[in-house]
């Protein structure tokens, strides 16, 4: 893998040894000692490393580059300083903390681009470790937030009034079942299994108490679509019925209803099998 790195300076055999000696492991670009060419360079060549090749510049030309030193650090792009000991101090003097690596001639190129490219190996597997570290914590961070969530919803799930809707084509058992359930619970009534599979084609009930005799359809039969239906197959079902014979019985236990109470209705009896029902 090649790191790209960006030189400027005036010492011209270190940035020769970049282009004749390290061209296997970086690939190179030069720029002036002008900020805004440094600056354009930065955002065009997008390099892994700033490489500042130091040999007799001015205090004056010092102070440009700390001031690049927020760019780069807001880049993420180190700091290389390349030059004789006597420049390399006067630049720490001047750039206090400003290089990330200071290589004081002379180096073989060799040993140069090793320590380059060590520093440039542990920093992008530090900067990998980070964002690890950071996927982990948004992580954590989404599945805190998703638990939270799911606690608001069962919360008000709980206080929810449960509703119920009850098919039968008597009025008058209608009326009564409602005026027994509507104090617990959302009570919604249907005179037919047709009327009722409108219902649930625009509304949710948690529970449906389905009487045996009806005109059309009957309640097997209305259990029967209810099944079939996606929508609506997972929705409990007791029957309410004053059918006693064994085989229609039979028939409808077949189908896996979630009770079976006969008519006139013990209410008492009601209540617990819905309480049971809904209790899942």
């Amino acid at each position: 893998m090649k790191f790209k790195a960006l030189l400027t300076g005036e010492n011209k055999s270190a940035i020769d040894d970049f282009f004749m000696q390290m061209q296997d492991d970086f690939e190179v670009l030069t720029t002036s000692n002008r900020n805004d060419d440094v600056v354009k360079h930065l955002e065009i060549f997008q390099p892994d490393v700033f490489v500042y090749c130091v040999n007799a510049e001015s205090v004056k030309d010092f102070n440009k580059v700390y001031v690049l030193k927020d760019k780069l650090q807001k880049e993420k792009i180190p700091l290389v300083v390349i030059g004789p000991e006597e420049e390399c101090k006067i630049f720490e003097r001047v750039a206090i903390n400003a290089a990330d690596i200071m290589l004081v001639k002379p180096l073989m190129a060799s040993v140069i681009a090793e320590k380059i490219i060590k520093f440039l190996e542990q920093k992008k597997a530090e900067e990998e470790k980070e964002r690890q570290q950071q996927e982990e914590l948004k992580k954590q961070e989404e599945e805190r937030r998703q638990e939270e969530l799911r606690k608001q919803q069962e919360e008000e799930e709980a206080n929810r009034r449960k509703h119920i809707l009850v098919v039968d084509d008597d009025p008058r058992m209608l009326r009564l079942v409602n005026e027994q359930l509507n104090e617990n619970y959302d009570v919604a009534t249907a005179i037919s299994g047709k009327l009722a599979m409108k219902f649930l084609e625009r509304k949710h009930t948690d529970l449906i108490l389905l009487d045996y005799e009806m005109p059309v359809d009957n309640g097997p039969a209305v259990l029967k679509k209810l099944r079939e239906n996606p929508d609506t197959k997972d929705i409990p079902v007791v029957f309410l019925t004053g059918i006693t014979e064994k085989s229609k019985i039979q028939e409808v236990l077949v189908m896996k209803p979630q009770g079976y109470l006969l008519k006139p209705i013990d209410r008492e009896k009601l209540f617990k099998v819905i309480a049971d029902v809904l209790a899942g």
